[in-house]
């Protein structure tokens, strides 16, 4: 075997020696898609080069196979930098650019700008992610949530989850949007009512870059709070179709890839993914069986040079079912205890038509999705016994929006509107011995919004400038149907001290429903009970910082932020802040609640960005900050979120004969965490009704778990072949196998045959049972990689 396997490498380089590839693409001008000529394309670090023609075209061949930064240039437009383009013998890599026209056109020069990309209305809080950054990030398993995790001021859950933690925020904060498609969330099993769950459901070979926001966000995207994942995928291949194969140890997918007429005007991207988690979990005794399967596609037909039309549809199918055989251990017992059968099935289907102008665009976008969510528990985890629990939950949102872009002489404007129907279905049945519930509910709403935004460039391209508004409304109230409560201004800038040292500056407010959880939640009268109680959630931002960028392709940046929040549900039964609660799995929210809670977060980063230079990459941040909810008493008190410190160090190297390697430290500060009310927890019908205990929320968050630290290492090594790339991937997460404590499992005791010890001081209750709790796993990841 080992012998067969050095001849196969030895056959594979051998084969790969002699082969070459091309860099394709156009350039145009932003906002027209007017053809840009004459404009330089040159390979960063090398002598080769050459320049657009009259249709902005250009082709860079017989080049050696790896990755090399594009820099593209020309007279009267800000430059621009694409980095990491990897170049294969299997298919062109195609480097498309829009470069912006600057004030400064008229002077015969080159308009120098800043190798790392920057918005006129968001100077601030927005970092721009590749395509290679995410397929190579050590411990991130392909999945984009987790690359996020090495930016400043992202917070994250520990253990299998991916939950996205922005600045003291909570996880329902956040938007993410398909290239201009609004889509629900990007997770499999994802939170009802908010967004993290334990696997991305984008195929990461399909996206070309990624914009992240934690603030500054533009007056187009409204109804978020903390933050914006603007992912921009890559159009199929023009040349011939080919197709694309990944086998890893916990999940398999396939992808093709090609055009649909002769003329390519047309293009194709599908692809489809199914996991077998069932032998992993086996292996480290975990009693969940969770698998999934997503399927994704995009096509895009232009028109004319003047018309352009996108089709993208996502779907996903998530089945999480127990193992009822790992029941050996007292955590096991409880987990098969409390854990339901959980099924979700979504899906977000979208068309945007683009037509430009002159020196404009019109974009129009029209989208629907749906979430499906299905848990059931059985008494004894069996079938044929009594249903505990019924819940069925569907979540519909059809979108449309029109907006307008023009750039001219330095002018940016941006205007337009939104409409929306929402679908929300929920019926809810529980069943037990002391306390039972059947409810039923059904929520229509109707949702609009008004935005603009103007910025300008003056003072010989150093300072800029942009001013933006919007309105939002909806049917849900009185109170949310008027516009003017939800009036969002926002203001940046950014001036240029020296030619790599900026000032920037954001502010604005933002405003954002509740999950339709609350706004849909009815008691067992069938009264919509919270419908009175609600408002739109509102944030205000300030965000100041400075940025330094050097020739060596790195920046250093250092941000303060504050965060100010109002009309935060507050959940009624439970006396907490909803902004605490969505870093476990289910549905959060589901209770009575009203908008009168406030929260606060605010902090600083330090960030230190390299892109490749000389075969090295890395980033290197840390973020200081708190955040803060008030409890039922109005007292500011530290929220779920206040890890207080966030630490991210990520660095790699590519070597000879397409090597590399690449390793990730993370440090957070310990989470903190509400004790359980013993006294309360151990009645026996309070027990029974909830078998997982019941926070003492008069000491809400008042302990901490300890910190936590991982460090994950990948090693990659690739072979490019006449027809074929072939890359063979070890990635292993939690190297030095870190246990990361936490909070203890709340139980009772149990008697030999597996029934309820009831204390013989007061049989009103049973003898409680704490369980030491701890995650963290060592799982490496083998896999490999195969593009025709």
């Amino acid at each position: 075997m080992n012998k067969l396997l050095i001849l196969l490498c030895l056959c594979i380089s051998l084969t790969a020696a002699a082969q070459t590839g091309i860099i394709r693409g156009r350039v145009a001008v932003a906002g027209t898609n007017d053809p840009l000529d004459f404009a330089t394309v040159a390979l960063d670090g090398t002598t080769i080069g050459t320049q657009t023609d009259e249709k902005g075209e250009y082709e860079l061949k017989n080049l050696k196979p790896g990755f090399y930064n594009v820099k593209i240039t020309n007279v009267g437009y800000t430059s621009k930098t694409v980095f990491e383009v990897e170049v294969t013998n299997s298919k062109p890599a195609i480097v498309n650019a829009d470069l912006e026209s600057s004030t400064e056109k008229l002077k015969e020069v080159e308009v120098t700008t800043s190798t790392f990309q920057r918005k006129e209305e968001s100077p601030v809080s927005i970092r721009t992610i590749g395509v290679n950054e995410i397929q190579r990030y050590p411990g991130g398993n392909r999945d984009i949530s987790r690359v996020i995790q090495s930016l400043p001021g992202v917070g994250f859950s520990t253990g299998f989850r991916n939950d996205l933690i922005i600045r003291g925020g909570s996880t329902a904060e956040n938007k993410f949007y398909l290239d201009d498609i609004e889509i629900p969330n990007i997770n499999h099993f994802v939170t009802q009512g908010g967004s993290g769950g334990p696997q991305g459901l984008i195929n990461v070979d399909f996206i070309r870059e990624v914009n992240f926001y934690s603030s500054a966000f533009p007056a187009d995207r409204g109804n978020v709070l903390s933050s914006v994942m603007d992912i921009r995928l890559r159009d199929g291949r023009e040349d011939r179709w080919g197709a694309a194969a990944a086998l890893g140890i916990t999940d398999a997918a396939f992808s093709a890839e090609g055009p649909l007429d002769k003329k390519k005007k047309a293009t194709l991207l599908l692809s489809w993914r199914s996991s077998y988690y069932d032998w992993f979990f086996k292996l480290i005794n975990v009693p969940i069986f969770p698998n999934y399967n997503d399927g994704q596609v995009k096509l895009r037909w232009k028109i004319t040079p003047k018309d352009e039309l996108a089709f993208l549809s996502l779907n996903a199918i998530d089945i999480f079912r127990l193992n009822l055989n790992a029941n050996k251990t007292d955590a096991n017992k409880y987990l098969l205890l409390i854990l339901p059968v959980n099924n979700q099935q979504s899906t977000t289907n979208g068309l945007k038509y683009t037509h430009y102008f002159a020196n404009s665009y019109l974009q129009a976008v029209v989208s629907s999705s749906e979430l499906f969510n299905q848990i059931d528990k059985y008494k004894d985890n069996s079938k044929d016994s009594t249903r505990t629990q019924y819940y069925r939950s569907t979540q519909a949102e059809t979108k449309a929006r029109l907006e307008w872009t023009m750039r001219d002489k330095g002018w940016k404007i941006n205007a337009g509107g939104n409409l929306e129907w929402d679908h929300y279905y929920n019926r809810s049945q529980f069943q037990g011995p002391y306390f039972r519930y059947d409810y039923l509910t059904r929520l229509d709403i109707y949702r609009y919004g008004l935005f603009s935004q103007v910025s300008k460039t003056v003072a010989k391209d150093r300072l800029t400038l942009s001013l933006g508004m919007r309105l939002d409304g909806n049917t849900y109230n009185s109170s949310m149907l008027n516009p003017l409560n939800q009036l969002s201004p926002r203001f940046a800038l950014s001036y240029a001290i020296l030619e790599r040292l900026r000032l920037n500056f954001n502010t604005g407010y933002y405003h954002e429903t509740p999950a339709y959880t609350v706004m849909g939640y009815r008691d067992t009268t069938g009264a919509l009970v919270n419908q009175k109680r609600l408002t739109y959630m509102r944030n205000i931002h300030v965000v100041a910082g400075i940025e330094y960028t050097t020739k060596y392709n790195s920046r250093i940046s250092v941000e303060g932020f504050f965060k100010q929040y109002y009309n935060v549900p507050f959940l009624l039964d439970d006396s907490i802040s909803l902004a605490n609660l969505g870093s476990n799995f289910g549905v959060v929210g589901n209770s009575p609640a009203q908008s009168t809670n406030k929260g606060r977060a605010y902090g600083g980063e330090f960030l230190f960005e390299q892109k490749l230079y000389k075969g090295w990459f890395g980033i290197l941040s840390y973020t200081l900050f708190w955040s803060q909810f008030q409890d039922k008493y109005g007292v500011y008190r530290s929220s779920s979120w206040d890890t207080r410190h966030i630490i991210s160090f990520t660095a790699g190297k590519k070597f000879k004969r397409n090597w590399e390697l690449g390793a990730r430290l993370r440090v957070q500060g310990g989470s903190p965490y509400t004790p359980y009310n013993i006294a309360y927890s151990t009645l026996i019908p309070v027990y029974t009704a909830n078998p997982t205990g019941v926070f003492d929320y008069n000491k809400q968050n008042s302990l901490r778990l300890p910190w936590f630290h991982q460090l994950d290492v990948r090693v990659t090594k690739k072979w490019y072949l006449k027809s074929l790339a072939v890359e063979l991937y070890l990635d292993i997460q939690n190297v030095y196998f870190y246990k990361q404590k936490q909070q203890d499992l709340f139980t009772i005791k149990r008697d030999a045959n597996g029934q309820p010890v009831i204390d013989p001081s007061d049989p009103t209750r049973y003898i409680p049972n704490l369980l030491a709790n701890t995650s963290g796993v060592l799982q490496p990841g083998l896999g490999v990689v195969i593009s025709y």
